[in-house]
């Protein structure tokens, strides 16, 4: 078994507020600690992503917040203590200050990163 902390987990973005930490805890998962302050629109930066949308799946659990989650089909709201299953296709607006943590397979959510991060 493998586990890690938001606190010893790598940072992979930190940046305008917004911050990503993260680590694979075994096989093809990776946990990821985020957080997002109000306003922030992961839109801009998903562009050149097919669709312009995020297209790693995530299950987590809000900690805090509000985020809109866009989608080629519409939004939806997820509030704080909420778990959820975001599908590929997907692109997060922090409606408030919002924290979260995902899990995500490390072979779909790595081309993500790599192109947030610009390591293409």
């Amino acid at each position: 078994m493998t586990a890690t902390t938001r606190e010893s987990a790598p940072t992979v973005i930190d940046s305008d507020g917004v911050r990503l930490a993260g680590s694979e805890i075994g096989g093809d998962l990776t946990v990821g600690f985020v957080r997002l302050p109000q306003g922030t629109d992961l839109g801009p930066a998903l562009a050149g992503l097919p669709g312009g949308l995020c297209q790693c799946p995530h299950w987590g659990y809000l900690l805090s917040g509000l985020v809109e989650l866009r989608t080629a089909e519409g939004a939806e709201l997820y509030r704080a203590g909420e778990a959820f299953y975001w599908a590929p296709g997907h692109a997060p607006i922090a409606l408030e200050d919002s924290e979260y943590v995902d899990f995500s397979p490390t072979s779909e959510l790595a081309p993500v990163l790599a192109h947030l991060t610009g390591a293409r």
